[in-house]
């Protein structure tokens, strides 16, 4: 009776002793299959735990680089804005009309800036057309 009782609390208790039986087997089966399923569970929270304290960790090393790269960036632009405006020394060597077939700009100290023209630019061939002659 007391069996019966805990199986199916609030239901009349069963006399039978053979039903009683398979309502107890039923019961612990079910509370098996749902231990197992628990551990089963508990076992996957804890490698998504694993998982996510390793991620963190992971999270926590790129933060402290970021901040790294972040305090020599402010340093470099700390150090650039600390520069004088010209970043080229000023031209010095007088222009000689023969003596070079590179253009003399001023600041340039000669530095050939015909490689950085586009090469559509540099094309002569149309001059005579694009740009005539001034009288």
């Amino acid at each position: 009776m007391d069996l019966s009782s805990l199986l199916e609390p609030g239901s009349p208790a069963k006399t039978d002793k053979s039903a009683i039986l398979n309502d107890a087997i039923r019961a612990l089966h079910h509370l098996r299959t749902e231990v197992k399923e628990l551990k089963e569970q508990k076992e996957k929270l804890q490698t998504d735990i694993k998982n996510l304290k390793e991620e963190k960790n992971e999270l926590r090393e790129e933060k402290v680089q970021l901040k790294v790269e972040k305090e020599k960036l402010e340093q470099m632009m700390k150090a650039m804005l600390g520069l004088p405006a010209k970043f080229m020394p000023a031209h010095t060597a007088p222009y000689l009309g023969g003596a070079s077939k590179l253009m003399a700009i001023p600041n340039y100290d000669g530095y050939p800036m015909w490689q950085w023209i586009p090469p559509a630019v540099l094309d002569t061939s149309q001059d005579h057309v694009l740009r005539p002659p001034v009288a």
